[in-house]
Formats: C-alpha cells, sequence, structure tokens
C-alpha cells in the first residue's frame, strides 16, 4: 500500500488520503490543521479552492471515472550527431 491514496470518485471530487502536503504554484504549503484526509475540487465551483465544500452536488457535476492504465511512455529521442 502507498504512503498516499488518491480516489478520483465519480461525480465528485479528488479524495488524498495518507501522508502528503499540499503546495500552491509557488511552492507555499497549504496549512491542512493536521488532517490526513481531504477532497480536492475537481468540479471548479468551490468556494474554498482547491478545496471541495461539496458544491459538485449543487451544480450535478457528473463525471464517470473508471482506472485504465496509461499508454507507455515513448523513448526520448536520439541525440543528435
Amino acid at each position: 500500500m502507498a504512503a498516499t491514496t488518491i480516489t478520483v470518485r465519480t461525480d465528485g471530487s479528488i479524495r488524498v488520503e495518507g501522508d502528503f502536503e499540499v503546495v500552491d504554484q509557488d511552492g507555499k504549503v497549504f496549512g491542512l490543521a493536521g488532517r490526513t484526509k481531504i477532497g480536492l475540487c475537481r468540479c471548479g465551483h468551490s468556494e474554498n479552492k482547491p478545496f471541495c465544500d461539496g458544491a459538485h452536488k449543487k451544480v450535478n457535476f457528473q463525471s464517470v471515472i473508471q482506472a485504465f492504465d496509461l499508454p507507455a511512455i515513448p523513448p526520448p529521442p536520439p541525440p543528435k550527431a
């Protein structure tokens, strides 16, 4: 089991559980007040972004999620001579 689990919920938030930190684009850490579980907004309507406040229910956000495998990472191009 990974130290952090990220669950993308159908019609809902992204749930993050475990040992993690959330930082902004400048690297500044959000204070999570000791939380080890949070929800991140996917619908774009939360008043508390990047955190979920349940707004997805009010706006009827829909997004069915099922796990799949990403394609292999292509090899880098050979160096130019």
